[in-house]
């Protein structure tokens, strides 16, 4: 992935001065956490800390033997071993906090769902490991009581639930470098930076909708969109954009925006107050393209598939020649979406020449990037975009091809404004006009949702954390 620094991801390294202390310094605080704590997590601290110090002697020559912590199984390294005195089996969710004197309780009992996650890690990346453990759905129903009870579960009967749930799992983990047998466009490996980004996520456990819930979240999704626009060739980055639950939603928000552009009655007459409007896309299309058509009250008929070469890319002349067909029908043509990337033929349509024709007839032009925009970064094959620059709206799915953890999908729009005027309600019980700060970062209004999930940390977070290509631009 090329390096591309933008605000927070400038080229200093902000973790430079965390690792700064030598090794050898005293921890001091991991006795007072070892007292502190119950079920010896402190004790697990000062162990796994400890690891380093062995490592640094045995590289000396000093001999510094490494003993189990207290209340540890001894394996040194993740595993479903039981670890800790402390007995689940008599505690429940009513225990933990915000209880009172629930805090070593809540400290063990995570512990533990983290111990049962790193040795899901481990597992996922051994190659000797199967991808799966399948069974079929009536005889997985029958493995596990899956049902949901009157009476509440004990915390013991949750973590084996935990363990349970992952062990029938498929492992998506599993990279094509590390495992030949599991490798697809939306499982692309498990990256620990953005692993490490979710787990912060959901902790945090906020809403976009405004910048008073989620500043740094809020700010983090401004910044990062106007450097994807930037990478898409939009001056300055200029323009709009929101993540969304994946590539199908921002291919619909395009295709309402495009109709919203042409026709703005629509946003309160709807269908009825404008003529026939007919889409376009290739027959290679995602299926979403027409899902969106059904939910926004066009009408799948009124999409029209446009012919692909035997490389599976759309033939311009064909989409010319099925638009004059549709405006001498009376229909108006409103929408064009290339595909970059097809799902099936990894096909990217011709962008410069779609475009061409989408300005000759005034035809609002997205390119579903939901698969190959990525390619955007690279410096070797970034050509084949090339026309991207052209068009009104792209959708980008980081969760593909550059393995940011699910979901993760960003719909790009080249005109400032256009969103909010579509899709604002001006709830103003929500959305008030009398804050303190710059209203354009209460980003809920121009959203279809109300409640929206922080999406963007661990894209920002995995795009702080890469380097430089390599010499040979990749």
């Amino acid at each position: 992935m090329a390096s591309h620094g933008f605000w927070s991801l400038g080229a200093d390294n902000a973790g430079a001065t965390a690792g700064s202390q030598s090794p050898s310094t005293p921890r001091a605080w991991c006795q007072a956490a070892a007292q502190k704590l119950s079920g010896g997590i402190g004790s697990k601290i000062c162990a796994l800390l400890n690891v380093g110090e062995v490592e640094k002697g045995a590289e000396t020559g000093a001999k510094q033997p490494l003993q189990p912590a207290a209340g540890t199984c001894g394996c040194n390294k993740p595993c479903n071993c039981a670890k800790t005195d402390v007995g689940f089996s008599d505690l429940y969710s009513t225990d933990l906090l915000p209880a009172l004197d629930g805090d070593s309780k809540t400290m063990t009992f995570l512990q533990e769902v983290v111990d049962i996650l790193l040795a899901y890690i481990v597992e996922s990346f051994d190659r000797e490991t199967k991808v799966i453990d399948f069974h079929y759905p009536n005889e997985l129903l029958q493995l596990n009581n899956w049902e949901l009870q009157h009476d509440p579960a004990t915390l013991d009967d949750i973590l084996i639930s935990c363990r349970a749930t992952l062990k029938y799992a498929i492992k998506t983990g599993k990279l094509k470098t590390t495992h030949p047998r599991y490798f697809n466009q939306l499982s692309t490996g498990l990256d620990m930076v953005g692993l490490a980004a979710d787990w912060l996520t959901s902790t945090a456990n906020t809403n976009m909708f405004t910048y008073e819930v989620a500043p740094v979240f809020v700010l983090l999704e401004y910044v990062t969109l106007k450097k994807m626009r930037e990478i898409i060739g939009w001056p300055e980055g200029r323009g709009d954009g929101i993540f969304s639950p994946g590539g199908a939603i921002s291919n619909m928000y395009a295709m309402l925006l495009a109709r919203f552009k042409m026709f703005p009655e629509v946003k309160e007459k709807g269908m009825s107050s404008v003529p026939r409007l007919v889409a376009f896309t290739s027959e290679h299309s995602h299926f979403s393209i027409k899902k969106g058509a059904a939910a926004l009250g066009i009408g799948t008929e009124s999409v029209i598939c446009i012919k692909a070469d035997e490389c599976g890319k759309l033939i311009p002349a064909d989409l010319e020649r099925r638009i004059l067909e549709a405006k001498q029908k009376g229909f108006v043509p409103f929408f064009v979406s290339a595909t970059a990337g097809t799902t099936v033929y990894g096909a990217f349509d011709p962008l410069i020449a779609i475009s061409d024709i989408c300005r000759k007839y005034n035809v609002w032009m997205h390119v579903d990037g939901a698969w190959g925009g990525s390619l955007l970064m690279s410096r070797r094959h970034r050509w084949k975009l090339d026309g991207v620059e052209r068009a009104n709206s792209v959708t980008w799915n980081p969760h593909k091809m550059m393995s940011v953890p699910l979901q993760c999908s960003a719909l790009l729009v080249r005109e400032e404004g256009l969103m909010q005027n579509c899709n604002q309600m001006h709830a103003c019980y929500l959305f008030q006009q009398d804050k303190q700060y710059d209203l354009s970062y209460d980003t809920g209004d121009k959203a279809l949702q109300c409640g929206r999930h922080v999406d963007i940390f661990k894209l920002w977070l995995m795009w702080r954390a890469k380097t430089h290509s390599d010499e040979n631009g990749k």
